[in-house]
């Protein structure tokens, strides 16, 4: 293979983020400036996502070396994550202004696990797939036991460091046992070597390896770590967590499942509606009884990749297109949920405001915060006019396009029961209580690049429900390279 500069062209928006990582360090070695590191690492961040964009203009496509491959698809998903990791990063600023120990650390932290996103969505060959997942796996343990000052926090990052480790453990033992039988880890080979050669030692592979990926996206019956995890983990690592993290995981699950000749991938579709319905049952059973607003959320996004998976399991030929705008109204949501809690938590308290009891009157204390918390509660519930429904729609007419019925029916039973939950948050936020304080927060908030985000993240919300034609036109082109 002939290797140039235009060969790693593609690559550049991670090689930008690593290089943004290296700076980070460097700055903090040579002073601690809490601002000065934030501001660096966002700089990056947007240079990164103005690449991504320009390269996908130019539709500079291909492969590089045999482990990873650049398209529209990779374009699309490196965007989704980027603007995602920028948000999560613009949040955790203003989340840690008032901690007193060392702040600058958590800006490498998440460049790291946002590069290892990258190489994610990049990955079409097992070994990459790996090497991306512990990447971005190993700086979110650090992440969410960041401010280890709290129990909770120090107590979720090791609850995830020890069941997460498990599941790479399962997954590097099933490409062990896929290896052995076929000879390759590329994601186009393997099921053609299986159907060449006779054994079960991959077919038990790719067991394990889909159960490790099943508990990276917290569905059913892998979700029990989720609760404990978004609770203890510091609000906006938590938006990180469910946003960056799951959407990498999920883009690449995609494109192995594209790359795998059909006959082989097939089979997986009746475990896929399964693990569907048991993880939209489970998540909106569970989130019903809720009071603490981080474990709501975390219930709710596994019914939501629930729904999800309702497209990957029916098939049909819209499937990549619901998934791609599912994934799309998802993160634009989520972040504007978690964009509140961090708005209204400091890193300096002995919790996060998580607590039902933290929003109840907040309309009448925190009038913007509101707005853009009700609008979240309306997307995730799936209501018209926001991005919510249209993910929704796609999923309903996935499964009417392909007769999937049943699945239809758990994703109509299982959005009744979550628009209760959703609608018991917007009731508290109105409840007014007697003696209560009125607009305590700072006249100035929506100035910073806190609230400017949480505003612009719920203006994007409102017009993608309102006028989604542009974001679907760009949706249409993000098809992978190879599609089978």
């Amino acid at each position: 293979m002939n290797l140039t500069f235009d060969t790693f062209r593609p690559l550049l928006p991670l090689a930008i983020v690593s290089l943004t990582t290296v700076l980070v360090m460097l700055a903090v070695a040579f002073r601690r400036n809490h601002w000065w590191n934030a501001t660096l690492a966002v700089v990056g961040l947007n240079l990164s996502l103005i690449t991504t964009i320009y390269l996908s203009i130019q539709s500079s496509t291909g492969a590089v070396t045999g482990l990873l491959i650049v398209d529209q698809y990779a374009y699309f998903y490196s965007i989704v994550i980027l603007v995602a990791a920028l948000a999560c990063c613009t949040l955790t600023h203003a989340f840690m202004e008032s901690y007193q120990n060392n702040k600058e650390e958590i800006y490498l932290l998440l460049l790291m696990a946002t590069a290892g996103a990258l190489v994610l969505v990049y990955s079409h060959h097992m070994a990459s797939f790996f090497i991306g997942l512990e990447l971005l796996s190993v700086p979110v343990y650090g992440m969410i036991a960041y401010t280890h000052e709290r129990g909770r926090s120090l107590e979720a990052g090791i609850k995830y460091l020890v069941l997460s480790a498990s599941a790479s453990a399962f997954m590097l033992f099933g490409m062990a046992l896929m290896y052995a039988q076929t000879g390759t880890l590329a994601f186009a080979s393997v099921g053609e070597q299986m159907a060449e050669t006779s054994g079960h030692l991959a077919t038990f592979g790719v067991a394990m390896i889909i159960i490790a990926v099943l508990f990276k996206l917290s569905l059913a019956p892998f979700h029990l770590w989720t609760p404990d995890v978004y609770q203890g983990a510091p609000a906006p690592v938590g938006a990180f967590l469910a946003t960056v993290s799951k959407v990498a995981v999920f883009a690449v699950l995609v494109r192995f499942l594209i790359e795998t000749p059909i006959q082989y991938t097939q089979p997986l579709q009746k475990i896929f509606a399964v693990v569907a319905v048991l993880s939209i049952i489970f998540g909106n059973l569970l989130a019903l009884t809720q009071t603490n607003i981080k474990r709501l959320l975390a219930y709710s996004s596994i019914a939501h990749f629930g729904y999800l998976l309702v497209a990957l399991a029916a098939g049909g030929g819209t499937a990549l297109e619901t998934i791609h705008v599912y994934l799309l109204t998802y993160v634009l949501t989520t972040l504007g949920a978690f964009g509140v809690i961090t708005l209204m938590s400091t890193a300096g308290d002995s919790e996060d405001a998580d607590s039902l009891q933290h929003y109840r009157g907040l309309f009448w204390r925190r009038p913007y915060l509101t707005a853009v918390m009700t609008v979240m509660m309306l997307s995730l519930a799936g209501i018209p006019l926001t991005a919510g429904f249209i993910g929704k729609f796609y999923v309903m007419l996935t499964g009417v396009n392909t007769g999937s019925w049943d699945l239809l029916a758990a994703v109509i039973i299982g959005s009744g029961i979550g628009l209760y939950y959703y609608l018991r948050v917007m009731v508290t936020l109105y409840m007014a209580t007697p003696g209560m304080l009125r607009h305590d927060t700072a006249e100035n908030w929506g100035q910073r690049a806190g609230g400017l985000m949480v505003l612009g993240v719920a203006g994007l919300v409102l017009l993608v429900g309102m006028y989604p034609q542009p974001v679907l036109e760009w949706i249409r082109l993000a098809k992978p390279l190879f599609l089978h």
